[in-house]
């Protein structure tokens, strides 16, 4: 396979029945994979809580929590698993050859031989179980992908995931929820839990992948001697029957909760969805997969734009699903209920007019060059192309499709498509003359969720009021069992038995990033040679600090809206066109580099990221050119379309990144340059909320600022430019780069210091959902401590040991993990989290856990190996060079980098308990940020300076 640099070879296992894939190549970054085929039958989420379950402790490998173990052990690349619709994957991926052959093991031996039978405590702590912790207490449902699928439903675009499939698909696996609907959860049993990795965790029901540079022969001897040869084949019935199609469209309205003061006016979604032929039709799913980018993926895109012109929601996209029976969605956010009529009317007719007049050559030129540069780049550019092909290949290989043929290159779609009207036939069979389709209308209710949660806890009062006294004292006898079962470490013979590196398998000197200072016209310019598979990166840093404190938010609209405004030579669907079919990208963006060691330096910049084929850079310099000297901004309409678009995008953002959002307002209460990337987040979106609510009137405001902001930024003064591309490209950049000089400004502005006023808001921004996102920081520098490789250790010891132990597995929550920084941010998060005060009391109490830290010499031993492990990642040729160009933008140097290693490495149990007093010293910060379910948030509200509603846009 040449396209992938690869000898594909394909086996399978006489006796047990397993089929594997090798993916034989140069690439020292091996992969492994084991899939189970595992539809659901109802919604109580059982494949999913086997995926975690399984991962708790097996036959060779005891430990509570092997998983974690080898998170700290491990110089993995990639660990994890996956729980898709109707299917389980384990992936794991690491550089070093012990290693992983470490991993396979302790995969192989959880997913076939697991602790699940003998230990009924890891179904109650994975799925769900009753807690009771006196027979006073209420009761309350609790477990890990409870609480996950918790938090999952507090996002309406993942209600809406699962009510298109529903929609479509009623009746099929494909209308249940593998990874768990909370309110079905608890109706699971053990009993059904445990028959159902019985019957499909068998090797003649496995997909095994192998990637890389091994010994095959080897590896396959080990999976047989080890595994597989203890099983004979059998007939396992994971096959998914079809849904017939249906004889006409329906139409389907659903409810997803919001909080019952809210404003429903424009928050409907309506989705339009189309039962496509089976993916094993790969031809079909691939042409259509074209049709889905050509309608929909651009601003020119011409059912984005004709939906967007009828004035029908603010935004608009779509995507095919790849199960065994694909749905094709076309979605509209931020509409209304009764904008259904119009949107079907609109998709229709706007579907009809192509396939009557014919695609537009120039779209197709387009599409098909945006899916040239994504498949160069995945095949160049990914951190891990074993995993990547290993998803690729799990497209047909379950459903008894060939593994390889999704990894070969077919340009059999494009020529078909220029040769004639093949898409156009396409659209006509699968979208306009398609029967099975549904219209999904899913709407806001306010107060949804407090009904179902008054209902949970009825159902739950009633059920302990039921229980006698025996039983009471049962139930409270479980659960301290259970929580002391949790808070009891491992024995170290335990500990011992599962695989481990030693120090000397780490490589003492840090990776030299590739850095080359030159200057072209009096601009500094950083190149980073490397082989990009014939791209070229150019990243642009303008100085922006230039502009005044009170414009900075015209700085984050200005980097929204460029490239999609007209500009002197093009209007903008024209000049989307030529960006699509000469480049693989121009991308805007405003933020902060803080000075290494220190978050009250920063510098401010305005990233302008592009991309092209090596043979189009003089075109992607002249359109970036374009688009920086003479973009317009005084189309009034195009410029309110713009604002309600992003205002939709950045709403849906704040709903489905919830901790991204505490962390975002947490940090800016402490740290200057925390501070100016938060105006790009939360505070960005009030102001574009405020921008669309009173438009006519800004709308003087936002021409002016907009065209004085650009053309402050845009000057040759303080650019540095970042070009990723072949040593032998370089000379091609210079001819393009000196051109693109003439179209910028060089103009000298005055620098600004910017005066925010920090301090601990500490705010609780309320929602609909279940769970909190809670954040807190706290600044090391402050109280005199200086930044140390040592932290890096720490960090690893805190997540995946106390964090771990007390907000997981003893809290609940789905996550927690701590981050430090050079510049002396500390933050800590839990996400999907069922509690608030307990998680704070958590945080604070590091200190004490510091204090009486004492590991056995593995234990340490492993810590610092995963430490090491996060470090040696694989990168990729654009990630490398924008590395060093951070480094370079903050003054962080390879000295640097390899003293922190050396301070890795020799970290000892006595650095890690001197961090106590540091911890002690820093629990006299209070700034505190949680995202979260209403009721708790205003049951604890003296931890709060204010409470906000996210999304009502109510004065602060």
């Amino acid at each position: 396979m040449p396209e992938i640099q690869s000898i594909a070879r394909v086996f399978k296992h006489t006796k047990s029945g397993a089929q594997l894939l090798y993916l034989q190549n140069d690439d020292d970054d091996k992969t492994f994979s084991i899939t189970f085929r595992t539809p659901p039958s109802d919604s109580t989420g059982v494949a999913h809580i086997i995926e975690h379950s399984v991962l708790c402790g097996s036959r060779k490998y005891p430990a509570k929590d092997p998983f974690l173990q080898i998170m700290k052990s491990s110089l993995n690349t990639f660990l994890n698993a996956f729980t898709s619709p109707d299917k389980t994957t384990y992936p794991v991926a690491s550089r070093n050859d012990q290693d992983f052959r470490n991993l396979m093991d302790v995969y192989l031996d959880a997913v076939f031989y697991p602790n699940i039978y003998e230990k009924p405590e890891i179904f109650l702590q994975e799925g769900w179980h009753y807690e009771l912790n006196d027979k006073n207490s209420p009761l309350t449902y609790k477990g890990v992908v409870y609480n996950e699928m918790r938090g999952a439903y507090s996002s309406p675009e993942r209600v809406l995931e699962q009510q298109i499939s529903g929609s479509a698909l009623p009746d099929t696996i494909y209308s249940h929820d593998s990874g768990g609907d909370p309110d079905r959860i608890p109706a699971l049993t053990r009993e059904q839990f445990l028959a159902f990795h019985h019957k499909y965790y068998h090797p003649a029901n496995a997909y095994i992948y192998l990637y890389g540079n091994l010994n095959i022969l080897d590896t396959l001897k080990f999976l047989d001697e080890n595994y597989l040869s203890a099983f004979d084949k059998k007939e396992v019935d994971a096959a998914i029957a079809l849904r017939p199609p249906f004889d006409h469209k329906r139409d389907v309205v659903k409810e997803y909760s919001v909080l019952p003061t809210d404003d429903t006016t424009a928050k409907t979604y309506l989705a339009m969805n189309f039962v496509l032929e089976p993916i094993t039709n790969w031809e079909a799913y691939q042409a259509l997969s074209e049709v889905e980018k050509l309608l929909l993926e651009s601003p020119d895109a011409p059912l984005k734009k004709a939906l967007t012109d009828a004035g029908i929601g603010k935004n608009v996209y779509g995507y095919i699903d790849n199960n065994l029976q694909p749905v094709f969605s076309i979605i509209v956010t931020n509409a209304n209920p009764e904008d259904k009529e119009r949107f079907e009317k609109t998709v229709r007719q706007t579907l009809q007019d192509m396939v009557a007049k014919g695609i537009d050559k120039s779209l197709l030129t387009a599409t098909f060059n945006r899916s040239e540069i994504h498949r160069k780049e995945s095949m160049i550019g990914s951190t891990n192309k074993g995993l990547l092909y290993n998803q690729q290949s799990l497209a047909l290989w379950p459903y008894g499709g060939d593994p390889v043929l999704p990894l070969e290159n077919k340009p059999d779609i494009r020529k078909k498509a220029f040769a004639g009207p093949y898409l156009e036939k396409m659209i006509q069979k699968y979208l306009l003359d398609n029967p099975h389709a549904a219209t999904l209308v899913l709407k806001p209710e306010p107060g949804l969720e407090q009904q179902n949660t008054k209902a949970t806890e009825a159902k739950l009062a009633k059920y302990k009021a039921s229980l006698s006294p025996t039983e009471i004292e049962n139930l409270l006898e479980q659960t301290k069992k259970l929580k002391d079962l949790q808070a009891t470490p491992d024995s170290p013979e335990t500990l011992a038995k599962l695989p481990a590196l030693s120090l000397t398998d780490l490589e003492p000197r840090t990776e030299k990033l590739p850095l080359e200072e030159k200057s072209e016209a009096g601009v500094k310019i950083l190149s980073h040679p490397q082989f990009t598979g014939k791209i070229a990166y150019v990243d642009l840093y303008f100085d922006s600090s230039v502009v005044p404190e009170q414009q900075l938010p015209y700085l984050f609209l200005l980097a929204e809206v460029l490239g999609k405004v007209n500009t002197d030579k093009h209007n903008y669907l024209e000049l989307s066109t030529e960006l699509q079919t000469k480049t693989g990208g121009v991308q805007f963006y405003a933020s902060a580099y803080a000075q290494k060691g220190n978050n009250e330096v920063y510098y401010p910049k305005f990233r302008v990221n592009t991309k092209a084929l090596i043979n189009k850079l003089p075109e992607l310099m002249e359109l970036t050119g374009e688009i920086i000297a003479t973009s317009n901004f005084n189309d009034q309409q195009r410029l309110k379309e713009l604002i309600g678009k992003i205002k939709a995008e950045r709403q849906a953002t704040l709903l489905n990144d919830q901790t991204g959002l505490a962390a975002s307002r947490a940090l800016g209460y402490i740290s200057p340059a925390a501070k100016y990337r938060e105006l790009d987040a939360y505070s960005f979106y009030r102001f574009v909320d405020d921008l669309e609510r009173n438009f006519p009137d800004k709308w003087p405001e936002i021409n002016q600022n907009l065209a004085d902001v650009a053309k402050r930024v845009f000057n040759k003064e303080g650019l540095l430019v970042s070009v990723v591309a072949g040593k032998e490209d370089y000379p091609q950049f210079q001819r393009s780069f000196h051109k693109f000089l003439d179209r910028i400004g060089n103009r000298h502005y005055l620098q600004n210091t910017y005066a925010f006023q920090l301090g601990p808001d500490n705010e609780g921004m309320t929602t609909a959902g279940k769970v909190q996102f809670v954040a807190k920081a706290y600044n090391f520098r402050q109280p005199g401590y200086e930044y140390s490789g040592k932290m890096k250790v720490l960090q690893t010891i805190l997540n995946t040991d106390y964090l771990w132990n007390r907000v997981r597995v003893l809290g609940g929550a789905y996550g927690s993990r701590v981050i430090m920084d050079r510049d002396g941010d500390i933050l800590f998060l839990s996400w999907r989290d069922p509690n608030l005060k307990e998680t704070l009391a958590v945080f604070q109490e590091v200190a004490g856990y510091l204090r009486s830290f004492n590991p056995t010499d593995r234990e340490m031993t492993n810590y610092i190996i995963a430490t090491i492990g996060k470090l040696d990642a694989p990168r990729t040729p654009y990630s490398k060079g924008q590395l060093a160009a951070m480094g370079y933008l903050t003054g962080l140097s390879y000295p640097d980098l390899q003293k922190e290693r050396t301070e890795i490495l020799s970290t000892t149990p006595a650095d890690i308990r001197q961090f106590a007093e540091m911890f002690s010293a820093l629990n006299s910060q209070n700034y505190l940020c949680v995202v979260g379910n209403e009721q708790k948030l205003l049951e604890n509200k003296d931890l709060f300076g204010k409470l906000v509603n996210i999304t009502n846009s109510l004065p602060e």
